[in-house]
């Protein structure tokens, strides 16, 4: 993470320890309720297609109809490390969000800040290149952007070069520079040639190759056992937990909902999930776009725990994270009791088995 980021979280987890932000407790301190549930939930999450279950539940309605009486009170971001910040602040109470984030989190918060609660995303994400490039070697001398210093796919990539014997720095110098751009500038930016490639999500992925003519050099499916990796998860404030489970358990209820539509109806949850896009960005992505990236992605429940853990060594082997204990960081007994009544296997938060 940049050192400005690492700031303003180390800043936002000594008001959280401290417990005396009237921020951190926001409104859900208004309405505290013997019965768990809150007046409101605030729940962040990003305009982009790895946030499919999010969109969906959004914009058909799926969260509000489960939390009933709770309203619903979503809240969009561009980056993980800004969402937590909003997290600590007391602005949101849950997000979906990338795993290094989380991490990042739950490092500079001692364990104390968040709980994963779910999966939602696994997939869709990889390095784009020019033609001509085809080797890890010919990208020496090469400019790569990735969405954000620290954020998970500037991990991925970082982790991935290091493997081929190329070092990048966080300043942007070494064998490979490596730039954090927002996904719109590294849109541009590759459209225009003044960089070579990008690591990044969907559906950036696919617009970067169907309308700019990249080439995937890397699918990052196949670095991950299975091909299943962790991009997007559903985290939730430890304090907002403990105070209203129910509301929790009523927010997983409407997240399971918009799994479901996608597998039972792709075509409408496609639809549903680029009207929300729309309306969040102005734009919608184009039909072949939207199928490109729908393609790529997997959505599950399953919050992947094996690939945290390891996303976790990734970001400390580049010199992003310092050595931290993930154990505690899920909890998925919520989620489980929901699809145990539904006569669903429970999912697991162990690391892979050695």
């Amino acid at each position: 993470m940049s050192s400005r980021t690492l700031r303003v979280l180390a800043l936002a987890a000594t008001a959280l320890l401290s417990a005396t932000s009237l921020a951190a407790c926001g409104k859900s301190d208004d309405t505290a309720s013997a019965s768990g549930e809150a007046a409101a939930i605030r729940l962040g999450y990003f305009p982009n297609i790895t946030h499919a279950p999010a969109l969906i539940g959004v914009k058909n309605g799926l969260f509000q109809q489960a939390l009933g009486s709770t309203k619903l009170e979503p809240k969009t971001f561009n980056a993980g490390p800004a969402a937590i910040e909003a997290l600590f602040s007391g602005a949101v109470d849950a997000t979906y969000i990338g795993p290094n984030p989380a991490i990042n989190g739950w490092a500079t918060s001692k364990g104390t800040a968040l709980k994963i609660i779910a999966g939602s995303t696994s997939g869709g994400a990889g390095l784009v290149v020019r033609q001509g490039i085809n080797t890890p070697a010919d990208l020496k001398g090469k400019k790569l952007a990735t969405p954000q210093l620290g954020n998970t796919q500037d991990v991925a990539l970082r982790a991935w070069l290091k493997s081929n014997g190329l070092n990048a720095d966080q300043q942007g110098g070494g064998d490979v520079s490596v730039l954090p751009q927002d996904n719109a500038t590294a849109l541009q930016a590759f459209a225009q040639g003044a960089i070579d490639g990008a690591w990044v999500p969907e559906p950036n992925l696919s617009r970067m190759i169907i309308e700019s003519k990249g080439k995937l050099l890397v699918d990052e499916k196949t670095l991950w056992p299975n091909g299943q990796f962790v991009t997007t998860h559903l985290i939730v404030k430890q304090e907002f937990l403990k105070k209203y489970p129910v509301t929790v358990k009523k927010l997983l209820q409407g997240h399971l909902a918009a799994l479901k539509v996608i597998k039972t109806d792709n075509a409408g949850a496609q639809k549903a999930a680029n009207e929300q896009l729309a309306a969040l960005s102005g734009k919608p992505l184009k039909d072949e776009i939207l199928t490109a990236a729908f393609k790529n992605l997997t959505f599950t429940a399953d919050p992947i725990a094996s690939s945290l853990y390891t996303s976790a060594q990734h970001a400390q082997d580049v010199g992003l994270l310092k050595p931290v204990d993930l154990k505690g960081i899920y909890d998925l007994g919520p989620l489980n009791e929901l699809l145990k009544a539904d006569g669903q296997p429970g999912l697991s938060d162990a690391a892979a088995s050695s």
